[in-house]
């Protein structure tokens, strides 16, 4: 669906672009629903109370995708489309069914009408959330009386590592010094990319420091308003998860940066009266950027920080980690980062406590033993 064929008639105090952005979820969400099952309108109702929009719409594609799969790899049902499968069918699989589809799932080929083949391989989270997906699928069929037992204590467990057994990428400060000294000077940049520089750097400046001094998540950050500021109070607005929303004080370099891009370098959007007309950051031209080009321009300044290639720069969660770990490194506490970075739980902002560059050296440090 076109966005610009919505029209939005708002009065619920959030911005009409973060509006418009859950409408059009919600439009995928349901054209989704319509090619399920319709015995499933209760498991449909249960995940649009209980989970986020974007993980909503995740849980209906792996289920589309399961159905799918029971059509093309077994003989459990005799529908040609997931809309044709019965509740008796889904009966009649079993635990052992799921997890030959959770195998399945680790890599598998899909050829298009072209005959293009795509190679899909999935890391353990993305299985372990097509498991979630399909046993909450279950629980619901079996709490309604669809099948005749629970059958998803007998999924394999998707094993995922303890986050103390994989790094937590980030940036030291002098890395984000280097950063932030390239999207000044255009240092690192190939000649295709300085062109752009040219054009944009006051942008890409302003992008970078809101992302390392507040950690704002990327849907939060793409999100972002003109009238989300009140520079008259030192102030802005953001959009959490779940709808929250969350006043963030205002720095004197973050200003600086954003008044040197919105006074000299934020030209008109190309349809003021559009979705986009109030974007604050805006592509070269006129429309909102995109998660991906923001994405990009992260990936490209992160990249010349770590001396790499641009394929091996970090994400924009990776800036969220930056300013988590450069908080409690310069001695903050813990819930306070929590409360910046809105953790749902404490032991997720303990995470960058316990990977603190160079702790363990302190600590051994301070424990020198006399023995003179």
């Amino acid at each position: 669906m076109n966005a610009r064929e919505i029209h939005i008639h708002n009065k619920s105090g959030k911005p009409d672009n973060i509006v418009l952005k859950e409408t059009l979820i919600e439009e995928q969400c349901a054209e989704i629903e319509r090619e399920l099952p319709s015995f499933l309108r209760g498991y449909f109702l249960y995940l649009k109370g209980h989970l986020l929009p974007l993980s909503r719409l995740a849980y209906l594609r792996d289920v589309k995708f399961f159905l799918g799969w029971l059509i093309r790899e077994t003989d459990l049902t005799r529908a040609e489309t997931q809309r044709a499968i019965k509740a008796d069918e889904l009966a009649s699989v079993q635990s052992v069914d799921v997890n030959i589809f959770l195998d399945y799932c680790r890599k598998y080929k899909v050829e298009n009408e072209d005959g293009v083949t795509t190679v899909y391989h999935n890391d353990n989270r993305s299985l372990a959330r097509k498991r979630s997906s399909v046993s909450v699928l279950f629980k619901y069929l079996y709490r309604d009386g669809y099948v005749p037992k629970n059958i998803t204590d007998g999924f394999d467990p998707i094993r995922l590592p303890h986050a103390g057994d994989k790094e937590i990428k980030h940036l030291d400060d002098n890395e984000v010094m280097v950063m932030l000294d390239a999207v000044a000077t255009g240092e690192g940049l190939t000649k295709k990319e300085k062109k752009f520089w040219e054009k944009t750097k006051r942008r890409d400046r302003a992008m970078l420091l809101l992302f390392v001094t507040y950690g704002l998540r990327l849907s939060e950050l793409h999100q972002l308003n003109l009238s989300s500021f009140h520079f008259g109070r030192g102030e802005f607005k953001i959009f959490r998860k779940r709808g929250k929303e969350a006043i963030m004080p205002l720095n004197e370099s973050v200003t600086r940066a954003l008044s040197a891009y919105i006074e000299g370098e934020r030209g008109a959007p190309a349809d003021p009266d559009g979705p986009d007309g109030d974007a604050l950051f805006l592509s070269l031209q006129g429309r909102r950027m995109t998660e991906r080009q923001i994405r990009e321009m992260v990936k490209k300044y992160t990249s010349i920080a770590l001396g790499t290639g641009r394929d091996a720069g970090y994400s924009p969660h990776k800036l969220r980690a930056t300013t988590a770990t450069s908080l409690i490194e310069r001695g903050n506490s813990i819930y306070d980062v929590q409360e910046l970075l809105n953790h749902d739980n404490i032991t997720t902002t303990q995470l960058y406590a316990a990977h603190r560059k160079g702790a363990k050296r302190e600590l051994i440090r301070d424990l020198e033993w006399d023995l003179d």
